[in-house]
């Protein structure tokens, strides 16, 4: 087959799972004897430009004619079988897709909820907020300034999602779209995407890690992510704090703009804060580790890290929140506990790890689930099928 891959990679001071997705599928595709091309922008070249970028990038977002003539001339020249698009804002736009052409299979992965949500994350206020997409409508968001808190910089995502739902671009120029899980699917469904169009493939890991032996891995709990509001780290501290001195150790693995507060928290409890690392020292923690914790506050796509921990043979605790309880189910491949709140979180959590049968057995279930639903050869057989590459072959052959 060939594949036309496009995405714009966010900028590279803080890791992105868009862009690791990104990658790791490319080399998936290449790895199986795909001819692939790229079609690819970064946010950094808007960054180095300061405010001349912002507003660049924000004047680009609904609508980049340059991104469109561009696309029109790579898929004229290549002639792909699919065209894959994984991230569009803000360099490339939606405008890429009405240049593709309906001779290629035009397919666009969920990330998150940007396409009808100008947040992307269905956030406010540190609540779930899903009014643009309940009503339909990004008036709530240009009310309340969702991206990034500023009314200024919601605007052009505001007209953006506006713009093509009006152009009619993801019921008529998208052919598949993937959702990273059922909960997500469910959700783009119910605001407008047609539901023969919309098809779930979760996230991978790349490989066959081994599996530390239960009994010679650290009994710590870990938690890997941005230390921010959404990720419910505070949380997570405070249901530390509810355990006290008698708490197993807590390894937090990230950076944020609540790392100065979590560490005053933090003080006198065995928690430990490892900063911003590796990802290959990020998955080792979780390698070594018996439980990883993920107290997200919003919806989830389809966390990374729950994935590596499968790989690894790690059970997770979650919040009972969108998509993460299909993700970790209770009781068999790991815990759930109440977002946003501390008690649940430390209940639950201590239930399971003073039970220490129950958290290995949780542990091999987890290892199962990787092998069954997140290899590398049980996702590029999804893929494939959501590609279904004959049809446009023949659109090509019959253009000619």
């Amino acid at each position: 087959m060939k594949i036309l891959l496009a995405h714009n990679y966010y900028g590279s001071a803080a890791p992105s799972g868009e862009n690791q997705v990104f990658e790791a599928e490319r080399e998936l595709l290449r790895s199986r004897g795909h001819e692939l091309l790229e079609f690819t922008r970064h946010s950094d070249t808007l960054r180095a430009q300061g405010a001349i970028g912002k507003l660049i990038g924000a004047a680009l977002t609904p609508w980049n004619n340059h991104s469109y003539r561009t696309m029109q001339a790579v898929v004229a020249k290549f002639r792909p079988d699919v065209v894959h698009v994984h991230n569009t804002f803000p360099l490339l736009s939606p405008a890429i897709f009405h240049a593709i052409g309906d001779c290629s299979r035009r397919v666009l992965t969920l990330h998150n909820y940007r396409i009808f949500c100008p947040a992307a994350i269905p956030m406010r206020d540190g609540n779930v907020c899903t009014e643009c997409l309940d009503d339909r409508n990004v008036w709530p968001a240009l009310q309340h300034g969702c991206y990034r808190n500023s009314h200024i910089a919601t605007l052009p995502l505001a007209v953006s999602v506006a713009l093509h739902r009006c152009l009619g671009t993801w019921t008529r120029q998208v052919d598949a779209f993937i959702a990273l899980t059922e909960f997500q699917r469910e959700r783009m469904v119910n605001v407008g995407l047609p539901s023969e169009k919309v098809f779930v493939k979760p996230n991978f890991y790349p490989g066959n890690p081994a599996v530390i032996a239960w009994d010679k891995r650290t009994p710590a709990v870990v938690f890997v992510g941005r230390l921010t509001a959404e990720k419910g780290v505070t949380s997570l501290v405070k249901a530390w704090a509810l355990w006290g001195e008698n708490a197993p150790q807590l390894k937090i693995v990230g950076d944020g703009e609540l790392r100065d507060h979590l560490e005053n928290l933090a003080q006198g409890l065995p928690i430990h804060f490892l900063g911003q690392v590796s990802s290959q020292q990020a998955q080792q923690e979780i390698a070594q580790s018996q439980l990883l914790v993920l107290p997200s506050e919003w919806f989830e796509g389809f966390p990374m890290v729950v994935r590596e921990a499968f790989a690894f043979g790690t059970p997770a605790a979650v919040s009972n929140l969108g998509s993460l309880p299909t993700i970790v189910k209770h009781g068999h491949t790991g815990v759930n506990f109440e977002p946003g709140n501390p008690e649940s979180l430390f209940q639950v959590v201590k239930a399971v790890w003073q039970s220490p049968a129950l958290l290995a057995q949780l542990a091999q279930n987890a290892r199962k689930a990787f092998e069954e639903y997140y290899t590398e050869e049980a996702n590029y057989n999804m893929l494939i099928n959501i590609y279904a590459p004959s049809l446009q072959t023949q659109k090509w052959n019959l253009r000619e």
